[in-house]
């Protein structure tokens, strides 16, 4: 049995099955009596966007911001690549022109919003008083802590003129209809690239209190006008939402039972340990191989978000890098165990490899390369263990995000 390409062929099921071009196309409204402007932001924006021009029948225009190395060709919608997950200047500059562009839409009008995971750090528009370089401080701050996805939105979008609901108060009275990869754990749709269209249920309240409970230092004007409620995003039941409507075209749970279905065609049991798994990737892997240790022959498939809290400056890697490495640990050497684990977007954390393998004889192999996993483990530094090794997955961009793939089998 090739066990590398069996693992490999489960991922490459799950990113099939959020392809834009498959499941964008099905979910197209009909042409509004007038204008259509796409507007598109996220890692899978570009290929979303090229999906929209293949099948609308009428005239569009558009922008399409998504992260460096993202893009695809497009014919009438502008497709624009900005910094992620450190939000820069192009990204600034696509924000400011989806907000003009909105705000000229009629009531005869459709805003087709085109939404990825992603998008938070991409569509970056501070609030009066705050910069981009107080916006990449407080993102930088918010990764190197290991904040989860929902925490981080909901202070990313309380200092945002575009996100928590503020692109869709632009367009009213547009119709508004959100297409959207989901890429977090519930599939919230306030939480989706910090939700641009999407009514936002937290307060200025919770974001301080994020802001607390992580140590971010925020700008004095932010730390002000949180206080006293002055940035409160667009609320439930807010009238510029009454022609919003939201559909979601991929989800993670999606992307892993296709890739059960893979695995069950060739007659193996499988077990989905959850879609939403969150927490530090490192205790992730622990629990994991503990789990696999004692399991009979099978296949366990599991997705979410993990995080990675850095605490030691010097190590490269994201979580699913961190996620293996600890499983390694774990396992020990167990037999007849391997194991992948890859970002869906194709970049895991901002290294340029989707994640890597584990199996049987990873930590010795690390001990004859004159590697210590644990040690590469607590300075974070999984990029460079399955470097040496000759592990890691690459597949350069998918162009679609339905967050982390994780397969154990167990033979």
């Amino acid at each position: 049995m090739d066990e590398r390409n069996l693992l490999r062929g489960l991922f490459e099921a799950a990113v099939a099955a959020a392809d834009p071009a498959n499941v964008v196309p099905p979910h197209l409204p009909s042409p509004p009596p007038g204008r259509t402007l796409v507007l598109a932001a996220g890692k899978a924006a570009a290929s979303m966007a090229r999906a929209v021009e293949k099948y609308w029948p009428n005239d569009i225009e558009g922008i399409a911001v998504t992260r460096y190395g993202h893009g695809v060709d497009c014919r009438r919608i502008e497709v624009v690549e900005a910094g992620h997950p450190l939000p820069d200047a192009a990204g600034q500059g696509v924000a400011s022109r989806f907000l003009s562009a909105a705000a000229g839409l009629g009531p005869d009008d459709l805003l087709l919003f085109l939404l990825s995971g992603g998008a938070s750090a991409l569509l970056v528009e501070p609030l009066p008083g705050l910069s981009l370089d107080d916006k990449r401080g407080i993102n930088r701050a918010l990764l190197e802590a290991g904040v989860p996805i929902g925490e981080m939105n909901c202070l990313r979008k309380h200092l945002s003129a575009i996100k928590g609901g503020r692109l869709a108060a632009a367009a009213a009275p547009a119709h508004v209809l959100t297409v959207a990869i989901s890429d977090v754990p519930g599939d919230d749709l306030a939480v989706i690239g910090s939700g641009p269209t999407a009514a936002d249920p937290t307060s200025c309240a919770d974001a301080l209190a994020v802001a607390g409970r992580y140590a971010v230092k925020l700008p004095d004007v932010a730390r002000t006008a949180l206080e006293q409620g002055r940035w409160e995003t667009v609320k439930p039941g807010d009238p510029c939402l009454a022609r919003t409507d939201y559909v979601l075209v991929a989800r993670p749970w999606e992307a892993l039972s296709a890739a059960a279905a893979k695995a069950r065609s060739m007659d193996f049991d499988v077990l989905i340990l959850g879609d939403d798994l969150q927490g530090e990737a490192r205790d992730l892997g622990a629990t994991h191989a503990g789990l696999a240790r004692h399991h009979v022959p099978a296949v366990l498939i599991s997705g979410g978000e993990a995080t990675v809290t850095v605490n030691l400056v010097g190590g490269r890697g994201g979580p699913n890098g961190e996620y293996l490495l600890s499983l390694a640990v774990g396992l020990d050497g167990a037999p007849n165990v391997h194991a992948i684990a890859c970002d869906t977007d194709g970049i895991d954390g901002s290294a340029d490899a989707a994640g890597a393998y584990v199996d049987p004889e990873t930590l010795g192999r690390a001990r004859a390369a004159g590697m210590d996993a644990r040690d590469m483990l607590a300075r974070h530094d999984s990029y460079e263990f399955f470097r040496q090794l000759g592990d890691l997955v690459m597949t350069g961009p998918t162009r679609t995000n339905v967050n982390d793939f994780r397969a154990i089998l167990i033979t």
